[in-house]
This record gives structure tokens, C-alpha cells and sequence, in this order.
């Protein structure tokens, strides 16, 4: 005789919501203890300020209740605390440039920029009730991803900023297409990988123990390496270049298991970076400041400044920090945008920053975890692929201005000022959420 048993099944809304009150508390106190420290405080619009943060979040979790029961319950707070954070240093450089007579408007648009981002959010979750429709639009995903690429090269709207060629102006406004080619990119590999994963996992001949891909099998390894080296010398960008390869490979990887993508991956970048740094001035410029960066002719040259400056506020931060509102990051140009993290680690010293950091590593092991419990491949490479996309945009961005890696001009996801990064950072969001529903959904069992 059969015995039928009931299951508890947990989605978790709760558990997000409660995760959603600390990170509405993290974002209400982080602002409240910048206005302290500014002597700005103002009760009523502290009151305003809780009210539209508490608004936001509920708006969120009202969506996922509705459309999304069974998304991941922890990858929102995680976020809105990032992005709260990321508010409140952005509000305190603006006072900071006040108190020098420069007043700038950078916390105001970014908070627009934000509840844009929210706003696209929910509407990807509202509209893309199942993820693999985008397997479709593979190629398409690649073209669009290519031409984002190109964009800022093109004459009129393409446009340099510090040296990086990575912008375009439209109406007045200034972006970066190459966050979104991002985000296009991971659906076009996780579509191509999907269909010759066999192809490229199984042929090859085995050297030391290792199976290296047949020639013929590298097409697209070298078609997305010449693509790196292309954006390195042309745009200037070593972020975007670095970003890009780093995301096909993990995504090769995972699509083949087979270490020898890897090792054929970085080696060709190391080779390609080689290259670049030895006959292209501009990129060599960025390797002598990373090398060199104390030197006193590299730092007074102004090739260094920005990263020593940077490296001494951390250091003066210490284990706990100056406080919010009671440092001087303001001396560190970009400060809001390029070199927030080292402004975070002079104010919450090195614990605020490791509970920074800590928040983009449980947003990481979200992802992997979605991809992990997702039933077909195509979502599995795109939530892995998602996942890398975050983890190496902040190895970058951290990596480079704690002198790891060369600087680039990535921004940090969710903490820096800009919309192009923040709009795409909270699309990935979305792409998650949803994977992620269908992935903790229950399978219906027929008898």
C-alpha cells in the first residue's frame, strides 16, 4: 500500500521580507549618520526618505509575491543594502564638494538612476515569464552585444572621458552601451555554449594529462580574445576587455569542464596584454602607474595620484574607520564613482568593507546556487554567467584600486555613481530572480 505524505514547502517571501527590513534600516541609518555628520539632519525629510525606501522595497516584494512566488528570497536585500550604501557615500561627496565650494547634484541623480533600475526590475519580472525565450535571440543577443561594443568608436555620439572611449552622448546625456552589451553577451554565450557544449567538451588530444580543443575547435575562444584585445587598444577600456574574456571563459568552463579552456584562455589574454603594454603608449601608461605606482616620478607625472591617494585613505581608515561623514575622501578624485570602495574603506575601515564585500559574495553564491538548481542547461549558463558577470566586475573594480591588478575604469556594482551600470546591474537582478523562480519551483509529478 502507498503512503502519501504532505511536504512543507518554503518559498521564503517572508524570509525576504524580514531581509528587507535590514536593509531598509542599513539604508535609512547610513543616510541619517551622513546628514549627522554634515549638521544637514532634517527630521521631515528623514521621515521622507525612510517612507520612499520602505515604498521601493515593499514594491519589490509585492512584484515577487505576484509574479515571482518562488525567486530567490535573499539576492534582493542583498542588493538594496549595496545600493543603500552606495546612496549615502554618494550624498556625503556631494557635501564634501559643498564645503569646498563646488556643489554638486551627484546623490540626487543617482537616487533617479536607482528607481529607474527598481523600475526596469519589476518590469523584466512582469514581462519575461520564462527565461528561455531568450534562447531565441542567441545571435541576435550577439550582434546587439557587438554593436554596443562599437558604439562609443563611432564619430558624433562616441566620446572619451579620462582616456577611456567607452561613451556615447544622446540627448544630452551621456552612456556607457557597453554595460548592457554585458549583459548581452552572457545570453549569447550561454545560447552558443548550449548548443556545441558536446562539441567542444569531448574532441581533442590529451597532452600531460590534459585535453587540450582541436584547432578547429577555437574559433570562438580566438573570435572573443581578438574582441578583448580590440576594446583594450581601441577603447582604451581594460575594464570592459578583461570583463568580457573573463566571462566567456568561466562560462566555457562551466559549459565543458575541462581546465584546458582556462589555462588557453588566460594565457592568451596574459599574451594579448603583453602585447598591448609593449607597442600601444596608452595602455603601457595604465602598467607603469600599476608597477610603479610609488615611485616619485610615476606619482608626481600624475600617472599614480589617484591610486596612492586612494591606497593612503584606506590605510588611514584602519580595522574600524573614520565614520561616516568624518573623513576626507573627497581628496580622492572620483571619489563617487571610480574609487567609492576606497572612500567606503577610509570611513567603514576594513570591517565596513569586508561587510561590503561579504554582500557581493552572498550575490555570487546566490547565482551559482540558481544555476546549480535550474533543470535545463541554457539557464544554468545564464545564471553562472550572470553570477561571473558580478563577481569579476567587483574583482576588477576592487582589485585595481588596491593595486592587485591595473586600474580600469569599470564601475562597482550597485555603490558607484552612474546609470548605465546601475540600470544594467539591476536587469541582471531581474534575469536572476526569474531563473531563479523556475529553478526553486516544484516539479509536478504524474502518476
Amino acid at each position: 500500500m502507498a503512503t502519501v505524505s504532505t511536504v512543507r514547502y518554503q518559498r521564503g517571501r517572508g524570509s525576504e521580507l524580514m531581509l528587507l527590513g535590514l536593509a531598509a534600516l542599513v539604508t535609512v541609518a547610513a543616510r541619517g549618520l551622513v546628514d549627522y555628520h554634515a549638521d544637514v539632519i532634517v527630521i521631515s525629510q528623514m521621515v521622507w526618505y525612510t517612507v520612499v525606501v520602505v515604498a521601493v522595497l515593499l514594491a519589490i516584494h509585492i512584484a515577487l509575491r505576484r509574479w515571482a512566488p518562488d525567486a530567490d528570497p535573499v539576492i534582493v536585500p542583498a542588493v538594496s543594502a549595496l545600493t543603500g550604501i552606495g546612496l549615502a557615500m554618494i550624498r556625503r561627496i556631494d557635501f564634501a564638494w559643498a564645503a569646498r565650494g563646488k556643489p554638486t547634484h551627484f546623490g540626487e541623480t543617482q537616487t533617479m538612476w536607482v528607481l529607474v533600475g527598481v523600475g526596469l526590475c519589476i518590469t523584466v519580472v512582469l514581462v519575461l515569464r520564462d527565461y528561455r525565450v531568450l534562447r531565441r535571440f542567441t545571435y541576435t543577443a550577439g550582434v546587439l552585444g557587438l554593436i554596443g561594443l562599437i558604439l562609443p568608436l563611432m564619430p558624433v555620439i562616441g566620446h572619451a572621458v579620462n582616456g577611456a572611449q567607452i561613451w556615447i552622448k544622446l540627448f544630452g546625456r551621456s552612456l556607457q552601451p557597453g554595460e548592457f552589451a554585458k549583459i548581452a553577451f552572457v545570453i549569447f554565450f550561454a545560447g552558443y555554449l548550449q548548443t556545441n557544449r558536446d562539441t567542444l567538451a569531448v574532441a581533442g588530444p590529451k597532452i600531460l594529462g590534459i585535453r587540450f580543443p582541436r584547432a578547429r575547435d577555437m574559433g570562438p575562444l580566438l573570435v572573443v580574445w581578438a574582441a578583448a584585445i580590440v576594446v583594450q587598444v581601441a577603447e582604451r577600456d581594460l575594464g570592459t576587455s578583461l570583463l568580457l574574456f573573463g566571462i566567456f571563459v568561466g562560462m566555457l568552463y562551466v559549459a565543458t569542464r575541462r581546465t584546458s579552456w582556462v589555462v588557453l584562455g588566460v594565457g592568451l589574454f596574459l599574451i594579448g596584454a603583453a602585447f598591448a603594454g609593449t607597442f600601444f603608449g596608452h595602455v603601457r601608461v595604465r602598467y607603469v602607474a600599476w608597477l610603479h605606482a610609488l615611485d616619485p616620478d610615476v606619482y608626481s607625472s600624475g600617472q599614480s595620484e589617484q591610486l596612492v591617494r586612494g591606497l593612503f585613505g584606506m590605510a588611514s581608515g584602519g580595522l574600524f574607520g573614520t565614520g561616516l561623514g568624518q573623513g576626507r575622501p573627497d581628496l580622492v578624485p572620483y571619489a563617487y564613482s571610480d574609487f567609492i570602495v576606497p572612500s567606503l574603506g577610509e570611513e567603514l575601515g576594513l570591517t565596513g568593507l569586508l561587510a561590503i564585500l561579504l554582500l557581493y559574495v552572498i550575490v555570487v553564491q546566490r547565482a551559482m546556487r540558481t544555476a546549480i538548481g535550474v533543470r535545463d542547461g541554457f539557464g544554468k549558463l545564464l545564471a553562472a554567467g550572470l553570477g561571473f558577470t558580478i563577481a569579476l566586475q567587483t574583482f576588477i573594480v576592487v582589485g585595481g584600486v588596491m593595486r592587485v591588478i591595473p586600474l580600469t575604469g569599470l564601475a562597482t556594482p550597485f555603490l558607484a555613481y552612474g546609470g548605465s551600470a546601475m540600470i544594467a546591474n539591476w536587469i541582471i537582478v531581474a534575469l536572476l530572480l526569474r531563473i531563479s523562480d523556475q529553478a526553486r519551483r516544484p516539479q509536478e509529478v504524474t502518476a
